[in-house]
């Protein structure tokens, strides 16, 4: 069965499903989405396991296990989400193997309470890996400046690395930067090179969500009608610019020379990964960040519903080197109307970790509730 997302697959893009879960992996449901839907990767967040594990059932089993062992609040978090992350990996080990390593590929996320712990997020990011003991398996670590010198370190050691939470055009150079270095700290200590994958998790709709509601504030305490006119025409068209001008800095990087020396001795490029592509808004087509983002050498991950929607009416065609100028303007432009667009984005990243951050406070909180409710019931030891 052929989908428009295995059509995308044939312009260069890979789709990675943006949702993890252990009933659709037992059920079978992920198996039918990798057959039929064109899904050959898998990506995780704090958010999408909280939703998972505290408002399902689908644990209680693997929870109870748990609590018989000992074990309360984030190892015991560490279990469940190893398991799903593990049986993921094995459902995509044929994807892994087909692809050369490119596709196949789970990504499971170090804690955000160590978005700003340089050697915590390493020895997480070290320890996961061995943990999930799978060759496809991938370690997510926030692109913060703690974050950058750990992404490096982790690739020089051999681990496959998803860099996430990327929204401001200066972060993703520094985070190109650091996988970079992190492949020639790999070579000088004699190791190889071309077992390593990495992606560059680039955010999309929470940038529209951002400037539009700067959009509309200033557009309201604006009194010159064409100006105002002007400014509200911008709304919807920060994120595509974003990527699109990100997509032109990963076409140069990976295009000069510092990359083909390390090419030559066997290095991939880093894959742009479009995330947060389901849209926010109802009034913009709901497949906008999948439509105007493909490309060859990326990745789009989406939510089901994305997918779905994909699948159903999206038009698969390379549209991510269109209107580059146009983007460049775009920038130009807003600051010139009061709308300080880069000072915005940059907002995101802080903003994205602290949500994450409560996503994963709730989840332990959930977790060990449930768990008090077991050893209370007299169902495992405290």
């Amino acid at each position: 069965m052929s989908t428009r997302a295995h059509d995308l697959l044939a312009l260069g893009q890979s789709v990675w499903l943006d949702f993890i879960r252990r009933g659709s992996l037992v059920s079978g449901e992920f198996d039918r989405q990798v057959r039929d839907d064109g899904v050959v990767g898998v990506t995780s967040n704090p958010t999408i396991f909280q939703q998972a594990i505290a408002k399902s059932s689908d644990y209680d089993g693997a929870l109870a296990a748990g609590v018989a062992r000992g074990l309360a609040a984030e190892p015991l978090f560490e279990l469940l989400a190893i398991e799903d992350i593990q049986m993921a990996c094995d459902r995509l080990r044929s994807t892994w193997e087909r692809s050369d390593g490119l596709d196949g590929r789970v990504s499971i996320e170090v804690s955000p309470r160590l978005a700003h712990d340089t050697a915590g997020t390493l020895a997480a990011a070290k320890r996961l890996h061995a943990a999930v003991a799978r060759p496809n398996v991938m370690v997510k670590i926030p692109a913060t400046s703690e974050g950058l010198p750990a992404i490096a370190s982790a690739l020089a050691a051999g681990i496959c690395i998803n860099v996430t939470l990327i929204f401001s055009l200066a972060r993703y150079r520094e985070v190109m930067e650091a996988y970079l270095t992190g492949l020639e700290q790999r070579l000088a200590a004699g190791g190889t090179l071309g077992e390593l994958r990495s992606v560059a998790s680039f955010f999309v709709s929470r940038v529209d969500s951002k400037v539009d509601a700067a959009i509309e504030q200033r557009a309201a305490a604006l009194s010159e009608a064409a100006q105002k006119r002007e400014l509200e025409s911008l709304r919807g068209q920060a994120a595509v610019a974003n990527a699109r001008i990100a997509y032109a800095a990963f076409e140069e990087v990976f295009g000069g020379e510092r990359f083909a020396r390390l090419s030559s001795r066997g290095a991939r490029v880093q894959r742009p990964l479009w995330a947060s592509t389901s849209t926010k808004n109802p009034a913009y087509r709901d497949v906008l960040y999948v439509e105007e983002l493909i490309g060859p050498d990326t990745v789009n991950t989406m939510p089901p519903q994305t997918l779905a929607a994909f699948n159903d009416h999206g038009v698969a065609e390379v549209r991510i080197r269109r209107d580059l100028d146009r983007a460049r303007a775009l920038f130009r432009r807003l600051p010139e109307l009061g709308v300080p667009i880069d000072a915005l984005i940059g907002q995101l990243e802080d903003e994205g970790v602290k949500a994450f951050a409560k996503s994963y406070d709730e989840l332990l909180e959930a977790i060990e509730s449930r768990r008090r409710e077991m050893v209370a019931g007299g169902g495992a030891k405290a």
